[in-house]
This record gives structure tokens, sequence and C-alpha cells, in this order.
């Protein structure tokens, strides 16, 4: 973690940590002994779900990682928006997919790196008309499957009103794509009012939820299944 610049997902350390030959660890749950250090307070501490750093890293990790007492609200929610992307994008790539945010998130900070640094696609796919095509760009994270169509369309809801979000979804229902609102699971219950307007009736049981935590846990199992050569399938 100190070579990661005192910080890493579970994912990222499962990458760089020798974890594959038994005889490094001397057990067959290597995994699961990096997840059980890095919860050890004395070294460790949790950022986010998802991400740790080094109790002696505190003071120098950059700020869109751990924001000071003088980092502007809307700074964090900012930050946290893009990690959030940046998991996303990941999740897609480790199944196959390529991967697109918005032009104005490019240059947005995720872990030692940007948003652009971790994505597949620099422009939207003419994939429909215009106008569609303007929504579709909007969208916080999309994944496209190997014919160049939309798989997956998400949007992280960190601080703003679910309603922009769903309505971008309707403009975008006629293609066979998943749909999905990311956020805190505190707002699982405003998820809940918000689907069932009528404004939404041909959306409900396409848009589905997933927690912070969900995306973090996922975005970890996928990162071990990928090192060990084994796939699984999944809810995102």
């Amino acid at each position: 973690m100190e070579r990661e610049g005192g910080y890493a997902t579970l994912g990222r350390l499962y990458q760089v940590v020798p974890t594959i030959t038994e005889c490094a660890w001397g057990t067959k749950t290597p995994f699961a002994s990096i997840r059980r250090i890095v919860q050890d307070p004395r070294f460790f501490f949790r950022i986010r779900p998802g991400l740790w750093a080094l109790n002696d890293s505190r003071d120098r990790l950059p700020e869109s990682v751990l924001p000071s007492g003088k980092t502007p609200v809307a700074k964090v929610s900012e930050n946290t928006h893009a990690y959030y992307q940046g998991l996303i994008v990941e999740v897609g790539a480790m199944r196959h997919m390529e991967t697109f945010v918005p032009l104005q998130d490019k240059n947005k900070p995720f872990m030692q790196g940007t948003l652009a640094s971790v994505t597949t696609v620099p422009a939207m796919y003419k994939f429909t008309y215009d106008e569609t095509l303007r929504k579709a760009q909007t969208v916080d994270v999309v994944w496209f499957n190997e014919r160049k169509m939309p798989d997956a369309f998400f949007e992280v809801e960190n601080s703003t009103d679910m309603l922009n979000a769903l309505s971008k979804f309707v403009q975008l229902q006629d293609f066979a794509a998943r749909f999905y609102i990311v956020a805190d699971a505190l707002r699982q219950r405003e998820f809940v009012d918000k689907i069932a307007l009528t404004a939404f009736r041909d959306m409900h049981s396409r848009v589905l939820f997933e927690t912070y935590e969900h995306v973090a846990v996922l975005h970890a199992k996928l990162s071990e299944l990928a090192l060990l050569g084994q796939g699984e399938e999944h809810s995102l």
C-alpha cells in the first residue's frame, strides 16, 4: 500500500500483493487475509467502502481521496461521485465491457489517475439519433458491448435529485440495456418513492438500485476472481 501512495482499493491490493502462490502466505485464503489485515486499526483505516489507507499516510493523502476540514462540501461530493464512477468503470472492464464517462468528468481524479485513464471509449459511439445521443452522453457511466451498443447505464446519485437521472433513463428506454441508480443505502427509500411515480411507470421494473457498499464489494470480488482466472454472475 505504501507503493500505491498510502491508499488503495481492495481490488488493487489483490493485484499488487503476491497472493496466488500459497507459499507466499502459508494459507489457501490469501484474499481473506488481506481483508483481515486492512481492518487492523493499528495500521490502516477505511476511507470509504472498498478504499483503505495507511494510518501513517493520513496527513499526505490527496484531497480527492481524503478531504480536509477546509475542503468545500461541494468538492467532497464531487470527489465521492468520481470515485464510484471509477469503480463502476473498472467493474465494467472486468466484465469485458467498453466504458464511457461524460466529457466533463474525464479529468476528475480517480485513485492515482483520472477517470479518463480507466475508460476505453473517448467519444460516445453513435449508436442512435443525435438527439437521443446527446442525452446518453450525459449519463455518469455507460457500458458498451462488443457490438458497440449500450449494455448498461449508471447514474451515481451522491447528493443530487434522482428525478433528473430517472428522466434520462425514460428517454433511453427503447434500448435493450440495463439501468442503475447507484447511491448510499440511506437513499434507497427515496429511490423507491421516486420510481413509483406515474411518470416512470414504464421504467419501474427496469431500473435497479445498487448501494455504494455493493459496488465496492463487487469490485473487490471481481478483482479476486480475475486473478484466479474465474468468472461469476453478479447483479451488475
